[in-house]
């Protein structure tokens, strides 16, 4: 065949556009054919790979992003301010230089979520307490936002003053959220009315509570719990009100604090029918010995609940026995005790350490001591003690409806205090 032929046959088809012809004629130039199934075979290799593969790409991807995500979550918010007001921003370092690395030397309580260290910040050298809490505890993150958003909206002279919150984290990466308070010298109510075991005789006489203190004390809870009852722009429900959630200042004035089981309600909750049938998410409201029957019956929670723990430690403050102590058990509670002893044997049940003092005073201003009950100052103060433990009785009724409402025992212990000290 003419090389002109083969030339005119190939230019002719090329002409033609047969781009995809094959056979493995050289003298063509044509290529090599390939078979229908390799090219098949590949095509369902892609379409078995290519997809999970990208999925998986994509999945990597979005794992990533959410972490880098909440890694700047975690870093941008050192502290957070309260009430609406502006507040010094500490972050963790400071609190840790503050408290000497929460030196065991600056312990000053442990709380059920957490620990309170004495410092002293390096802004003016300011005495705060800081309260760190123990994420690991089942509720702690929830205590740390029920004490943020109820302190939001309270500012009572007989609540306990929050200067800052710090949500940060710790040289190890860890989560980590203190709460800062004010520094009250004079530390819990449950110190001054409970010595401890190996306490020294000089230090413990010198902490005890005059009648009159006590009634103080008293009026400036119930005053508190009153605000955030039906003061607050929201009803706030303490739930955990005890005496180691009390603080003295220097003037032994009563702070209340730790409203880290706290509830807030809604003002149209508050006036409903539904608020006492509440439930709480935290699950038992309170301390033994403290919390309301009904909590450990359905778990509600409401202002009623509050009045009864108030009437509980109105009952210790003067008699100076826990609800927990071995005396009580099923058959017989700190309520029952002090109503049973009304009023005839209330020498019996009332905090020895009145009496003391009632002996200390006579015999220091006449010379001989006189008995507690024999003289006519002796009596008034035995008749004050008597109105006194009458309202923690009303106060700590088995059912709601019949204690008393806060609001009346305020106003009924102003009664007794202007009748038997002038006001």
């Amino acid at each position: 065949m003419p090389p002109s032929y083969k030339l005119f046959q190939w230019e002719t088809i090329n002409s033609l556009g047969n781009y995809r012809l094959c056979g493995g004629i050289p003298e063509l130039c044509l290529h090599s054919c390939k078979s229908k199934g390799s090219t098949r075979k590949r095509s369902l290799i892609l379409k078995i790979v290519i997809p999970p593969t990208v999925g998986l790409v994509g999945v990597l991807l979005m794992i990533y992003f959410l972490y880098c995500s909440r890694f700047r979550t975690r870093t941008k918010v050192p502290s957070l301010g309260i009430a609406g007001n502006t507040f010094q921003k500490v972050s963790y370092q400071s609190l840790r230089q503050a408290t000497g690395g929460f030196s065991e030397a600056n312990l000053i309580g442990v709380g059920g979520f957490g620990l309170v260290y004495k410092g002293i910040l390096d802004q003016g050298g300011q005495v705060v307490a800081v309260k760190v809490l123990n994420l690991e505890f089942r509720g702690a993150s929830k205590s740390f936002l029920a004490d943020c958003k109820a302190l939001k909206s309270m500012k009572h002279r007989n609540l306990v003053k929050v200067l800052t919150a710090c949500s940060s984290i710790d040289y190890h990466g860890n989560d980590f959220k203190a709460l800062v308070y004010e520094f009250l010298v004079n530390g819990s109510l449950d110190k001054w009315l409970h010595l401890k075991e190996n306490e020294d005789a000089a230090n413990a006489d010198s902490r005890h509570l005059s009648l009159r203190q006590r009634l103080d004390i008293a009026i400036d809870v119930a005053s508190a719990l009153d605000y955030i009852h039906n003061h607050c722009p929201e009803p706030i429900v303490h739930c955990d009100l005890k005496p180691s959630n009390i603080l003295l200042d220097n003037e032994m004035t009563a702070h209340v604090g730790d409203f880290g089981l706290a509830k807030i309600f809604p003002k149209a909750i508050v006036n409903s029918s539904q608020f006492h049938d509440m439930s709480s998410s935290l699950g038992i409201r309170g301390s033994a010995g403290y919390a309301a029957p009904e909590y450990g019956m359905g778990n509600e929670v409401s202002t009623s609940g509050d009045v009864y723990s108030y009437g509980i430690l109105l009952l210790e403050l003067f008699t100076g026995k826990r609800p927990t102590d071995d005396l009580f058990s099923d058959q017989l509670s700190l309520h029952n005790f002090v109503k049973m002893a009304l009023p005839e044997q209330i020498e019996g049940i009332a905090d020895p350490a009145l009496f003391k003092q009632r002996e200390r005073a006579v015999a220091s201003s006449s010379g001989p001591i006189i008995l507690y009950h024999s003289s006519s100052s002796g009596q008034r103060t035995l008749e004050c003690l008597i109105s006194v433990l009458k309202v923690g009785i009303a106060c700590s009724e088995e059912l709601p409806r019949d204690r008393m409402a806060i609001n009346d025992v305020v106003a009924q212990l102003h009664v007794i205090r202007n009748l038997h000290f002038g006001g």
